[in-house]
């Protein structure tokens, strides 16, 4: 915070869970898991990790069920939790993105908004010295396997949503907003496919601009014309998006959620790779 606006907890339309917060066990697969700590509370999902009794640790996200004034947004939480565990299983086999759990349950009640993982020890990639060329291949192996699948990532430009372990390896953590071709027609037909296809080339587009960005003096001249190369639909959502961002964040500090800096790390309650940003 810039030590001269003080910012206040985010209003109950502005959390998934409204004024809740993430319950104090759960249960998956008859195992109990008490609540360890939340990673990130926004408008669409609280996200917190858990740990068993034998030591495992597990991450669960609660997605929105707090409605928008008047509109209900259950369904949406159940179909966010839905798709992304439907992408963690695809992906079940590829040992740099976690696996899937069971069904969630909290006092012997199913929660149709939750979907938890495995967790992955390790800390969000936030700068170059935390990774090597290494990373990057290791990180360009498992986003193939996922093009290969029918799938785009999307998210590829948010660092926090990669970990990096102790190992200094890569893991895709978050599929919240991924997209993928469905069974049936138009899911899978001509426009869902042109679609994935430019997705796809904006996710090549953004793993290239991290390398840009941690490993320039290391590449060559053409592999800096080869990733700064910039897709059109790039181009399309930066005007679109942009200034829809900044009405955001102008509209947080405003309702002072957010300091002047206008930083997601100036809230009360910030994201877990913000913290002490």
């Amino acid at each position: 915070m810039d030590g001269t606006t003080t910012v206040r907890k985010r209003p109950a339309l502005f959390r998934a869970l409204g004024g809740a917060e993430p319950p104090p066990v759960i249960e998956i697969d008859g195992n109990r898991y008490g609540f360890v700590r939340t990673f990130k509370h926004d408008s669409w999902a609280a996200t917190a990790l858990y740990e068993g009794p034998d030591g495992l640790r597990v991450t669960c996200k609660f997605n929105r069920v707090q409605p928008i004034f008047i509109l209900p947004m259950r369904w949406l939480g159940r179909r966010l939790a839905r798709r992304e565990a439907d992408f963690l299983r695809r992906l079940d086999d590829q040992e740099l993105v976690p696996s899937c759990l069971g069904t969630v349950t909290a006092n012997g009640a199913p929660l149709p908004n939750a979907a938890a993982r495995v967790y992955v020890e390790g800390e969000p990639f936030r700068t170059e010295d935390q990774v090597d060329r290494r990373f990057f291949a290791e990180l360009e192996q498992v986003l193939t396997v996922v093009h290969q699948r029918q799938m785009a990532y999307v998210d590829l430009h948010k660092r926090e949503n990669i970990i990096v372990d102790p190992d200094g390896r890569p893991h895709l953590i978050d599929f919240q907003v991924s997209y993928a071709l469905g069974s049936r027609w138009p899911a899978n037909g001509r426009i869902a496919r042109w679609l994935l296809a430019q997705l796809q080339e904006t996710d090549r587009y953004h793993f290239g601009k991290h390398i840009l960005r941690c490993l320039h003096d290391e590449l060559t001249s053409e592999e800096r014309l080869r990733y700064g190369r910039r897709p059109a639909l790039i181009s399309i959502h930066r005007k679109l998006t942009v200034p829809l961002r900044s009405l955001r964040r102008k509209l947080l500090v405003r309702l002072g959620i957010r300091d002047r800096s206008e930083m997601a790390g100036s809230e009360l309650e910030p994201e877990d790779a913000f913290r002490g940003r």
